[in-house]
């Protein structure tokens, strides 16, 4: 049998790393941060345990990079869906898209969440992984086409603030509704209310006079 070839050893190699980051998402999501062992995530994905180290320096690594893998994959789903009737995707229309998966993120796997958000806390910080890189472009692109001129000053305050809707709405006992978070942001951006996927039920008061949408950015 001829030796594997430079290309097909890689694409062997991708398909592992992304087995265990989807094994990764699943199991803490499952189980919990503490309950899930690294032998645990290998074997979810079929994979040798010592390909795990191979990979990653550590099981919070790790989760930090299946998180922003799963960040990145659902920020991408939300942008590339079809337009409505009423027109295009501009770049009011996407800002309002990537706000709305974040926060749904949120509110659909909050154990996942808020163990991804009190990783970043940790003495390891926040890691800068190839996925984190993913999700970072995403989101200067969606900052650039909603007409910033400054990308790289708006693009970590775009972050920072998406970061903080998401502790606010994951706090144990003290939870803010998603509503009040999504109103916060979309009047900072002057969104319209009806962009992206707005929930249901009147938008808070504070929304009632809804201002109208931003004008398109460059595409």
């Amino acid at each position: 049998m001829s030796p594997r070839s430079p290309s097909v050893n890689e694409e062997l190699r991708r398909r592992s790393r992304e087995r265990l980051l989807q094994a990764t998402v699943e199991l803490v999501a499952e189980r919990g941060y503490e309950a899930t062992t690294l032998g645990d995530i290998a074997d979810r994905a079929g994979a040798a345990r010592g390909l795990v180290s191979y990979y990653f320096p550590g099981k919070r690594q790790l989760l930090q990079s299946a998180v922003h893998r799963l960040m990145h994959r659902t920020l991408a789903a939300a942008l590339d869906r079809e337009p409505s009737p009423a027109g295009g995707v501009d770049g009011a229309e996407r800002l309002a898209r990537a706000i709305d998966a974040i926060l749904g993120l949120a509110r659909d796997e909050p154990l996942l969440m808020r163990t991804h958000m009190a990783g970043i806390l940790q003495a390891e910080g926040f890691v800068q992984c190839p996925e984190q890189q993913r999700l970072a472009e995403l989101l200067r692109d969606t900052v650039a086409r909603y007409g910033s001129g400054d990308v790289d000053t708006d693009y970590p305050l775009l972050r920072a603030l998406l970061m903080g809707a998401v502790f606010a709405l994951l706090i144990p006992g003290a939870p803010m509704p998603q509503a009040t978070l999504r109103a916060e942001l979309f009047q900072r951006y002057e969104l319209d209310w009806k962009l992206g996927v707005p929930p249901c039920g009147a938008p808070p008061e504070r929304m009632s006079g809804c201002l109208p949408a931003r004008p398109p950015g460059p595409e």
